[in-house]
């Protein structure tokens, strides 16, 4: 067993070196609460990391959270989406968000660090994204011809109204009480 003040020192130089090369993400002291219910105080590191997806970079944002027995324990890992984001549950990520990599499970001291799982979980998440938009409410679609890309003319008449005029696929327009959606 390592003294304590050198585990300090190498905790607070990894999370240095992790906040070095990912300028999104902030240490906190924070409670958190286990499965069981108990709480404890613990250091994490929250934000966001880049992920490319299909050519996008997203930020996807993570919560590592550092306990006492770390290094020689993985950081407890999660996704946490924001209220527009929806997770997304699958092989590397419970349904309460946590991160399930074999990294973490295959965790050994003195292999493992805190920059390391950061990139493993980029890597993976660009294949797998863990978080998508939400859907927006059904209020805030569009409206049916507008998702088919449907091309409109408001018309004016001359008393000041306005209509749309919508022209079918066949290019006449529309009849009285027709649609094609």
């Amino acid at each position: 067993m390592l003294p304590k003040t050198y585990l300090r020192k190498h905790v607070a130089h990894e999370i240095h070196v992790a906040l070095t090369h990912f300028k999104n993400l902030v240490p906190l002291m924070d409670r958190y609460v286990y499965n069981d219910g108990t709480t404890k105080d613990l250091m994490s590191l929250t934000g966001t990391i880049p992920v490319m997806f299909e050519d996008q970079t997203y930020n996807i944002p993570v919560c590592l959270w550092i306990e006492e027995s770390y290094p020689q324990t993985a950081p407890i890992c999660f996704v946490r989406p924001t209220h527009e984001m929806m997770l997304l549950e699958g092989q590397y990520i419970s349904n309460n968000g946590e991160v399930v990599l074999p990294y973490l499970e295959e965790w050994t001291f003195g292999e493992c660090d805190l920059l390391s799982v950061l990139q493993v979980m980029i890597v993976v998440f660009g294949e797998f994204p863990p978080v998508c938009m939400q859907p927006l409410p059904e209020h805030e679609q569009a409206p049916c011809w507008l998702q088919f890309h449907r091309q409109a003319e408001v018309l004016s008449e001359t008393d000041g109204s306005s209509f749309l005029d919508l022209t079918s696929e066949d290019d006449l327009p529309f009849q009285e009480h027709e649609t094609n959606c």
